[in-house]
Protein backbone atom coordinates (compact mmCIF):
# COMPACT_ATOMS: atom_id res chain seq x y z
CA UNK A 1 0.00 0.00 0.00
CA UNK A 2 1.40 3.39 -0.95
CA UNK A 3 1.22 6.03 1.75
CA UNK A 4 0.67 9.74 1.34
CA UNK A 5 1.78 12.56 3.57
CA UNK A 6 -0.41 14.73 5.73
CA UNK A 7 -0.41 18.24 4.21
CA UNK A 8 -0.90 21.74 5.58
CA UNK A 9 -2.95 24.12 3.42
CA UNK A 10 -2.78 27.67 4.75
CA UNK A 11 -3.98 29.58 1.70
CA UNK A 12 -6.93 31.00 3.64
CA UNK A 13 -4.64 32.49 6.27
CA UNK A 14 -2.77 34.63 3.76
CA UNK A 15 -3.22 38.15 2.45
CA UNK A 16 -3.74 36.76 -1.06
CA UNK A 17 -7.07 35.26 0.10
CA UNK A 18 -8.11 37.52 2.98
CA UNK A 19 -6.79 40.93 2.05
CA UNK A 20 -5.53 43.13 4.88
CA UNK A 21 -6.54 40.72 7.65
CA UNK A 22 -4.35 37.95 6.24
CA UNK A 23 -0.67 37.23 6.78
CA UNK A 24 1.83 38.77 4.43
CA UNK A 25 4.56 36.65 2.92
CA UNK A 26 7.11 39.05 4.38
CA UNK A 27 5.86 38.28 7.90
CA UNK A 28 6.62 34.61 7.43
CA UNK A 29 9.99 35.36 5.84
CA UNK A 30 10.94 37.57 8.79
CA UNK A 31 10.61 34.61 11.14
CA UNK A 32 12.38 32.02 9.00
CA UNK A 33 15.80 32.66 10.54
CA UNK A 34 14.56 32.57 14.17
CA UNK A 35 12.60 29.42 13.37
CA UNK A 36 15.75 27.75 12.03
CA UNK A 37 17.57 28.59 15.26
CA UNK A 38 14.74 27.14 17.33
CA UNK A 39 14.78 24.00 15.17
CA UNK A 40 18.53 23.60 15.59
CA UNK A 41 18.09 23.95 19.34
CA UNK A 42 15.49 21.19 19.38
CA UNK A 43 17.68 18.93 17.29
CA UNK A 44 20.57 19.56 19.67
CA UNK A 45 18.30 18.60 22.59
CA UNK A 46 17.39 15.41 20.75
CA UNK A 47 21.04 14.48 20.25
CA UNK A 48 21.77 14.66 23.99
CA UNK A 49 18.59 12.82 24.98
CA UNK A 50 16.60 15.81 26.20
CA UNK A 51 13.77 15.48 23.66
CA UNK A 52 12.61 12.01 24.55
CA UNK A 53 9.12 12.18 23.05
CA UNK A 54 10.82 12.65 19.68
CA UNK A 55 12.45 9.22 19.91
CA UNK A 56 9.39 7.22 21.02
CA UNK A 57 8.33 6.06 17.51
CA UNK A 58 11.69 4.26 17.23
CA UNK A 59 11.38 2.26 20.49
CA UNK A 60 10.66 -1.00 18.68
CA UNK A 61 11.34 -3.27 21.66
CA UNK A 62 8.77 -1.34 23.72
CA UNK A 63 6.22 -1.53 20.89
CA UNK A 64 6.66 -5.28 20.52
CA UNK A 65 6.25 -5.76 24.26
CA UNK A 66 2.94 -3.86 24.09
CA UNK A 67 1.75 -5.80 21.04
CA UNK A 68 2.55 -9.22 22.51
CA UNK A 69 1.03 -8.41 25.89
CA UNK A 70 -2.16 -7.03 24.37
CA UNK A 71 -2.62 -10.09 22.16
CA UNK A 72 -2.62 -12.35 25.21
CA UNK A 73 -4.78 -10.11 27.36
CA UNK A 74 -7.42 -9.57 24.67
CA UNK A 75 -8.16 -13.31 24.79
CA UNK A 76 -9.05 -13.09 28.47
CA UNK A 77 -10.53 -9.62 28.89
CA UNK A 78 -13.40 -8.26 26.82
CA UNK A 79 -13.09 -4.77 28.33
CA UNK A 80 -10.15 -2.55 29.24
CA UNK A 81 -10.80 0.40 31.54
CA UNK A 82 -8.11 3.08 31.56
CA UNK A 83 -7.78 4.81 34.92
CA UNK A 84 -5.92 8.03 34.21
CA UNK A 85 -6.43 11.73 33.64
CA UNK A 86 -5.03 14.45 31.40
CA UNK A 87 -2.15 13.16 29.32
CA UNK A 88 -2.75 9.68 30.72
CA UNK A 89 -6.20 9.60 29.14
CA UNK A 90 -6.55 11.96 26.19
CA UNK A 91 -4.02 10.23 23.92
CA UNK A 92 -5.82 6.89 24.22
CA UNK A 93 -9.15 8.55 23.49
CA UNK A 94 -7.69 10.28 20.44
CA UNK A 95 -6.14 7.11 19.01
CA UNK A 96 -9.06 4.76 19.54
CA UNK A 97 -11.74 7.17 18.34
CA UNK A 98 -9.75 8.27 15.28
CA UNK A 99 -8.95 4.73 14.18
CA UNK A 100 -11.68 2.46 15.53
CA UNK A 101 -14.48 5.01 15.63
CA UNK A 102 -16.36 6.82 18.38
CA UNK A 103 -18.85 3.94 18.75
CA UNK A 104 -16.28 1.15 19.00
CA UNK A 105 -17.45 0.07 22.43
CA UNK A 106 -21.02 -0.36 21.19
CA UNK A 107 -20.00 -3.08 18.74
CA UNK A 108 -20.44 -6.77 19.65
CA UNK A 109 -17.19 -8.69 20.12
CA UNK A 110 -17.55 -10.43 16.75
CA UNK A 111 -17.59 -7.08 14.96
CA UNK A 112 -14.48 -6.08 16.91
CA UNK A 113 -12.56 -9.07 15.55
CA UNK A 114 -11.68 -10.22 19.05
CA UNK A 115 -10.34 -6.85 20.20
CA UNK A 116 -11.44 -5.38 23.52
CA UNK A 117 -13.71 -2.51 24.35
CA UNK A 118 -11.63 0.34 25.76
CA UNK A 119 -13.24 2.81 28.15
CA UNK A 120 -11.20 5.76 29.41
CA UNK A 121 -12.41 6.72 32.88
CA UNK A 122 -10.94 10.16 33.50
CA UNK A 123 -13.35 11.50 36.10
CA UNK A 124 -14.11 11.07 39.81
CA UNK A 125 -17.70 12.30 39.86
CA UNK A 126 -19.12 9.90 42.51
CA UNK A 127 -22.53 9.40 40.89
CA UNK A 128 -21.11 8.77 37.44
CA UNK A 129 -18.31 6.51 38.68
CA UNK A 130 -20.70 4.42 40.75
CA UNK A 131 -23.04 3.98 37.79
CA UNK A 132 -20.12 3.13 35.50
CA UNK A 133 -18.56 0.53 37.79
CA UNK A 134 -21.91 -1.11 38.53
CA UNK A 135 -22.33 -1.86 34.83
CA UNK A 136 -19.01 -3.69 34.43
CA UNK A 137 -18.51 -7.45 34.43
CA UNK A 138 -15.44 -7.43 36.67
CA UNK A 139 -14.49 -10.99 35.69
CA UNK A 140 -13.84 -9.92 32.11
CA UNK A 141 -12.56 -6.40 32.79
CA UNK A 142 -8.91 -5.34 32.92
CA UNK A 143 -7.88 -2.01 34.48
CA UNK A 144 -4.91 -0.03 33.18
CA UNK A 145 -3.75 2.38 35.90
CA UNK A 146 -1.64 5.18 34.40
CA UNK A 147 0.37 7.60 36.53
CA UNK A 148 4.07 8.25 36.10
CA UNK A 149 4.50 9.59 39.62
CA UNK A 150 1.96 7.36 41.32
CA UNK A 151 0.74 10.48 43.13
CA UNK A 152 -2.08 11.47 40.80
CA UNK A 153 -4.91 12.17 43.23
CA UNK A 154 -7.78 11.23 40.95
CA UNK A 155 -6.18 8.08 39.53
CA UNK A 156 -5.06 6.69 42.86
CA UNK A 157 -8.53 7.30 44.31
CA UNK A 158 -10.04 5.36 41.40
CA UNK A 159 -7.53 2.53 41.80
CA UNK A 160 -8.26 2.10 45.51
CA UNK A 161 -12.01 1.92 44.89
CA UNK A 162 -11.63 -0.54 42.00
CA UNK A 163 -9.13 -2.72 43.87
CA UNK A 164 -11.55 -3.03 46.78
CA UNK A 165 -14.39 -4.09 44.46
CA UNK A 166 -12.17 -6.58 42.65
CA UNK A 167 -10.88 -8.13 45.87
CA UNK A 168 -14.44 -8.51 47.19
CA UNK A 169 -15.61 -10.10 43.94
CA UNK A 170 -12.59 -12.16 42.87
CA UNK A 171 -10.47 -12.74 45.97
CA UNK A 172 -6.73 -13.20 45.43
CA UNK A 173 -7.13 -12.98 41.65
CA UNK A 174 -7.81 -9.24 41.86
CA UNK A 175 -4.19 -8.32 41.10
CA UNK A 176 -4.42 -10.09 37.71
CA UNK A 177 -6.98 -7.50 36.66
CA UNK A 178 -4.51 -4.61 36.80
CA UNK A 179 -1.86 -3.45 34.36
CA UNK A 180 0.11 -0.51 35.72
CA UNK A 181 1.86 2.07 33.54
CA UNK A 182 4.28 4.12 35.61
CA UNK A 183 7.90 5.19 36.16
CA UNK A 184 10.35 2.35 35.46
CA UNK A 185 12.12 2.45 38.83
CA UNK A 186 10.56 4.78 41.40
CA UNK A 187 7.24 5.86 42.86
CA UNK A 188 4.55 4.16 44.90
CA UNK A 189 3.02 2.42 41.87
CA UNK A 190 6.33 0.83 40.94
CA UNK A 191 6.64 -0.36 44.55
CA UNK A 192 3.13 -1.79 44.33
CA UNK A 193 3.95 -3.58 41.08
CA UNK A 194 6.91 -5.29 42.73
CA UNK A 195 5.03 -6.14 45.92
CA UNK A 196 1.91 -7.54 44.25
CA UNK A 197 3.65 -8.86 41.12
CA UNK A 198 1.33 -6.88 38.84
CA UNK A 199 1.78 -6.61 35.09
CA UNK A 200 3.27 -3.26 34.13
CA UNK A 201 4.74 -0.99 31.49
CA UNK A 202 7.30 1.77 31.95
CA UNK A 203 6.99 5.44 31.08
CA UNK A 204 10.34 7.04 30.32
CA UNK A 205 11.05 9.62 33.06
CA UNK A 206 11.82 12.26 30.41
CA UNK A 207 8.43 11.98 28.66
CA UNK A 208 5.71 14.27 29.98
CA UNK A 209 2.15 12.98 30.08
CA UNK A 210 0.88 15.16 27.26
CA UNK A 211 3.74 13.99 25.00
CA UNK A 212 3.27 10.30 25.89
CA UNK A 213 0.86 9.09 23.20
CA UNK A 214 3.58 7.00 21.48
CA UNK A 215 4.61 5.39 24.77
CA UNK A 216 2.70 2.54 26.47
CA UNK A 217 0.42 5.24 27.88
CA UNK A 218 -1.29 5.53 24.51
CA UNK A 219 -0.09 2.40 22.73
CA UNK A 220 -1.33 -0.27 25.17
CA UNK A 221 -4.99 0.85 25.20
CA UNK A 222 -4.84 1.30 21.41
CA UNK A 223 -3.42 -2.20 20.96
CA UNK A 224 -6.14 -3.65 23.19
CA UNK A 225 -8.65 -2.02 20.82
CA UNK A 226 -6.98 -3.67 17.83
CA UNK A 227 -5.08 -0.68 16.42
CA UNK A 228 -2.15 -1.64 14.15
CA UNK A 229 0.74 -0.19 16.16
CA UNK A 230 3.39 -0.91 13.55
CA UNK A 231 1.52 1.13 10.93
CA UNK A 232 0.81 3.88 13.47
CA UNK A 233 4.46 4.17 14.46
CA UNK A 234 5.46 3.99 10.80
CA UNK A 235 3.41 7.13 10.21
CA UNK A 236 4.99 8.82 13.22
CA UNK A 237 8.46 7.97 11.90
CA UNK A 238 7.55 9.44 8.52
CA UNK A 239 6.49 12.66 10.25
CA UNK A 240 9.74 12.66 12.24
CA UNK A 241 11.75 12.54 9.02
CA UNK A 242 9.86 15.58 7.74
CA UNK A 243 10.37 17.36 11.06
CA UNK A 244 14.15 17.10 10.72
CA UNK A 245 14.05 19.73 7.97
CA UNK A 246 14.77 23.25 9.22
CA UNK A 247 13.15 24.88 6.18
CA UNK A 248 9.66 26.08 7.13
CA UNK A 249 8.52 25.62 3.52
CA UNK A 250 9.38 21.91 3.68
CA UNK A 251 8.40 21.20 7.28
CA UNK A 252 4.65 21.55 7.93
CA UNK A 253 5.13 21.40 11.71
CA UNK A 254 7.45 24.42 11.71
CA UNK A 255 5.12 26.32 9.40
CA UNK A 256 2.08 25.61 11.55
CA UNK A 257 3.95 26.69 14.69
CA UNK A 258 4.91 29.88 12.90
CA UNK A 259 1.31 30.50 11.78
CA UNK A 260 -0.02 30.08 15.31
CA UNK A 261 2.54 32.55 16.62
CA UNK A 262 1.92 35.15 13.92
CA UNK A 263 -1.82 34.94 14.53
CA UNK A 264 -1.17 35.46 18.24
CA UNK A 265 0.83 38.60 17.44
CA UNK A 266 -2.18 39.83 15.47
CA UNK A 267 -4.35 39.42 18.61
CA UNK A 268 -5.95 36.24 17.30
CA UNK A 269 -5.29 34.51 20.58
CA UNK A 270 -8.00 31.85 20.31
CA UNK A 271 -6.89 28.75 18.42
CA UNK A 272 -9.96 26.79 17.30
CA UNK A 273 -9.26 23.18 16.29
CA UNK A 274 -12.24 22.01 14.22
CA UNK A 275 -12.28 18.50 12.75
CA UNK A 276 -14.91 17.52 10.21
CA UNK A 277 -15.19 13.94 11.45
CA UNK A 278 -16.87 12.70 14.61
CA UNK A 279 -13.96 10.34 15.16
CA UNK A 280 -11.43 13.20 15.34
CA UNK A 281 -13.08 15.20 18.14
CA UNK A 282 -11.03 13.46 20.89
CA UNK A 283 -7.89 14.25 18.88
CA UNK A 284 -8.85 17.93 18.99
CA UNK A 285 -9.32 17.60 22.77
CA UNK A 286 -5.89 15.94 23.04
CA UNK A 287 -4.25 18.80 21.14
CA UNK A 288 -5.98 21.40 23.31
CA UNK A 289 -4.33 19.94 26.41
CA UNK A 290 -0.99 19.60 24.63
CA UNK A 291 -1.07 23.23 23.52
CA UNK A 292 -2.54 24.80 26.67
CA UNK A 293 -0.13 23.16 29.14
CA UNK A 294 2.87 23.66 26.89
CA UNK A 295 2.43 27.26 25.71
CA UNK A 296 0.41 28.99 28.45
CA UNK A 297 3.14 30.23 30.79
CA UNK A 298 3.71 33.09 33.20
CA UNK A 299 7.48 33.27 32.80
CA UNK A 300 9.71 33.35 29.74
CA UNK A 301 12.85 31.29 29.30
CA UNK A 302 14.72 34.33 30.69
CA UNK A 303 12.60 34.35 33.84
CA UNK A 304 10.65 37.45 32.83
CA UNK A 305 6.93 37.66 33.66
CA UNK A 306 5.12 37.58 30.28
CA UNK A 307 1.83 35.66 30.88
CA UNK A 308 1.69 34.42 27.31
CA UNK A 309 -0.10 31.81 25.26
CA UNK A 310 -3.06 31.41 22.92
CA UNK A 311 -6.15 29.58 24.14
CA UNK A 312 -7.12 26.36 22.31
CA UNK A 313 -10.79 25.58 21.71
CA UNK A 314 -12.09 22.25 20.38
CA UNK A 315 -15.01 22.48 17.97
CA UNK A 316 -16.62 19.87 15.71
CA UNK A 317 -18.01 20.28 12.24
CA UNK A 318 -20.70 20.31 11.16
CA UNK A 319 -22.25 20.26 14.67
CA UNK A 320 -20.63 23.50 15.76
CA UNK A 321 -21.67 25.28 12.60
CA UNK A 322 -25.00 25.28 14.41
CA UNK A 323 -23.64 26.50 17.74
CA UNK A 324 -20.26 28.27 17.63
CA UNK A 325 -19.88 29.43 14.02
CA UNK A 326 -22.04 32.54 14.47
CA UNK A 327 -19.50 33.80 17.00
CA UNK A 328 -16.57 32.91 14.75
CA UNK A 329 -18.15 34.72 11.81
CA UNK A 330 -19.38 37.92 13.39
CA UNK A 331 -17.94 38.05 16.91
CA UNK A 332 -14.53 39.37 17.97
CA UNK A 333 -11.80 38.95 15.34
CA UNK A 334 -9.63 37.02 17.78
CA UNK A 335 -9.70 33.49 16.35
CA UNK A 336 -7.62 31.34 14.02
CA UNK A 337 -9.37 28.18 12.83
CA UNK A 338 -7.46 24.96 12.13
CA UNK A 339 -9.62 22.45 10.25
CA UNK A 340 -8.75 18.74 10.48
CA UNK A 341 -10.04 17.08 7.31
CA UNK A 342 -9.97 13.50 6.07
CA UNK A 343 -9.44 13.43 2.31
CA UNK A 344 -10.86 9.89 2.25
CA UNK A 345 -13.14 8.10 4.71
CA UNK A 346 -13.20 4.34 5.14
CA UNK A 347 -16.80 4.19 3.91
CA UNK A 348 -18.76 5.88 1.14
CA UNK A 349 -22.49 6.20 1.87
CA UNK A 350 -24.63 7.27 -1.11
CA UNK A 351 -27.85 9.16 -0.37
CA UNK A 352 -30.80 7.31 -1.97
CA UNK A 353 -33.71 9.16 -3.51
CA UNK A 354 -36.37 6.73 -2.26
CA UNK A 355 -38.58 6.69 -0.29
CA UNK A 356 -38.93 10.49 -0.45
CA UNK A 357 -39.80 10.99 -4.09
CA UNK A 358 -39.86 14.76 -3.72
CA UNK A 359 -38.21 17.47 -5.78
CA UNK A 360 -36.86 19.18 -2.66
CA UNK A 361 -34.55 16.24 -1.97
CA UNK A 362 -33.45 15.55 -5.54
CA UNK A 363 -30.14 17.43 -5.29
CA UNK A 364 -29.11 15.34 -2.28
CA UNK A 365 -29.79 11.98 -3.92
CA UNK A 366 -27.15 12.73 -6.54
CA UNK A 367 -24.45 12.74 -3.88
CA UNK A 368 -22.97 10.76 -1.00
CA UNK A 369 -22.85 11.63 2.69
CA UNK A 370 -19.10 12.05 2.18
CA UNK A 371 -19.73 14.81 -0.37
CA UNK A 372 -22.18 16.56 1.95
CA UNK A 373 -19.59 16.64 4.76
CA UNK A 374 -16.81 17.80 2.44
CA UNK A 375 -19.04 20.52 0.99
CA UNK A 376 -19.91 21.80 4.46
CA UNK A 377 -16.23 22.01 5.43
CA UNK A 378 -15.33 23.89 2.26
CA UNK A 379 -18.35 26.16 2.65
CA UNK A 380 -17.46 27.01 6.26
CA UNK A 381 -13.89 27.88 5.30
CA UNK A 382 -15.13 30.10 2.46
CA UNK A 383 -17.71 31.80 4.68
CA UNK A 384 -14.97 32.61 7.19
CA UNK A 385 -12.74 33.90 4.40
CA UNK A 386 -15.48 36.19 3.15
CA UNK A 387 -15.54 37.83 6.60
CA UNK A 388 -11.76 38.15 6.74
CA UNK A 389 -11.44 35.34 9.31
CA UNK A 390 -8.26 33.26 8.81
CA UNK A 391 -8.12 29.48 8.72
CA UNK A 392 -5.87 26.62 7.68
CA UNK A 393 -6.47 22.96 6.86
CA UNK A 394 -4.57 19.90 7.99
CA UNK A 395 -5.35 17.44 5.19
CA UNK A 396 -5.28 13.81 6.36
CA UNK A 397 -5.07 11.33 3.45
CA UNK A 398 -7.16 8.56 5.01
CA UNK A 399 -8.49 7.20 8.28
CA UNK A 400 -5.70 4.74 8.86
CA UNK A 401 -2.98 4.35 11.51
CA UNK A 402 -0.21 5.64 9.23
CA UNK A 403 -2.00 8.96 8.72
CA UNK A 404 -3.00 9.39 12.36
CA UNK A 405 0.56 8.59 13.44
CA UNK A 406 1.73 11.46 11.24
CA UNK A 407 -0.86 13.89 12.60
CA UNK A 408 -0.08 13.19 16.26
CA UNK A 409 3.68 13.46 15.84
CA UNK A 410 3.43 16.62 13.73
CA UNK A 411 1.23 18.31 16.33
CA UNK A 412 3.66 17.37 19.10
CA UNK A 413 6.50 18.94 17.15
CA UNK A 414 4.36 21.99 16.31
CA UNK A 415 3.96 22.54 20.04
CA UNK A 416 7.64 22.06 20.86
CA UNK A 417 8.67 24.48 18.11
CA UNK A 418 6.04 27.05 19.10
CA UNK A 419 7.53 27.08 22.59
CA UNK A 420 10.65 28.64 21.11
CA UNK A 421 8.68 31.37 19.34
CA UNK A 422 6.69 32.18 22.47
CA UNK A 423 9.99 32.03 24.43
CA UNK A 424 8.65 29.56 27.00
CA UNK A 425 9.51 26.05 28.15
CA UNK A 426 6.93 23.80 26.44
CA UNK A 427 7.83 20.80 28.60
CA UNK A 428 6.88 21.96 32.10
CA UNK A 429 3.54 22.83 33.72
CA UNK A 430 4.19 24.83 36.91
CA UNK A 431 0.72 26.37 36.82
CA UNK A 432 -1.04 23.10 37.66
CA UNK A 433 1.19 22.13 40.58
CA UNK A 434 -0.32 24.58 43.08
CA UNK A 435 -3.82 23.16 42.67
CA UNK A 436 -2.48 19.65 43.29
CA UNK A 437 -0.78 20.75 46.51
CA UNK A 438 -3.84 22.61 47.75
CA UNK A 439 -6.08 19.59 47.14
CA UNK A 440 -3.57 17.26 48.78
CA UNK A 441 -3.38 19.57 51.78
CA UNK A 442 -7.15 19.60 52.21
CA UNK A 443 -7.13 15.80 52.22
CA UNK A 444 -4.45 15.69 54.90
CA UNK A 445 -1.41 14.63 52.88
CA UNK A 446 1.72 14.75 55.00
CA UNK A 447 3.96 17.72 54.30
CA UNK A 448 1.20 19.83 52.73
CA UNK A 449 -0.41 21.14 55.93
CA UNK A 450 0.36 24.77 55.07
CA UNK A 451 -1.65 24.47 51.86
CA UNK A 452 -4.66 23.25 53.85
CA UNK A 453 -4.43 26.28 56.13
CA UNK A 454 -4.15 28.56 53.13
CA UNK A 455 -7.62 27.51 51.93
CA UNK A 456 -9.28 27.31 55.34
CA UNK A 457 -8.20 30.88 56.12
CA UNK A 458 -10.06 32.14 53.05
CA UNK A 459 -13.46 32.61 54.67
CA UNK A 460 -16.16 33.74 52.21
CA UNK A 461 -17.96 37.01 52.95
CA UNK A 462 -21.70 36.60 53.31
CA UNK A 463 -22.35 39.70 51.20
CA UNK A 464 -20.92 37.89 48.18
CA UNK A 465 -23.10 34.78 48.60
CA UNK A 466 -26.61 35.16 47.19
Amino acid sequence: MSHRDVRLDFNLAMETALGETGLRLSEIEALEAPMKEIHRGLMAMKEVGQLQFYQLPYHEEMAQEVIQSSQKLREKFDTLVVLGIGGSALGSKALISALQGPFWNELPRGNREGASKVIVCDHIDPDSLDQFLSGLDLKTTLFNVISKSGNTLETMSQMMIVADKLKTKLGAEWVRHFVVTTDPVKGVLRELVKEKKMASFAISPGVGGRFSVFSPVGLFPAAMAGVDLEDLLGGARRAEVRCRNEDVWLNPALMLALLHYLMFLKKRNLLVVMPYAESLKPLADWFCQLWAESIGKRFSLKGEAIQTGSTPVAALGPKDQHSQLQLYMEGPADKFILFLLFENFSKVIPIPHAPFNHEAFRHLSNHSLNEVLSSEALATAEALRSEGRPSAKLLIPHRKPYSIGQVLFLLEFVTAAAGGLFEVNPFDQPGVELGKKLAGGLLGKEGLESFRERILLQKPREQFVI
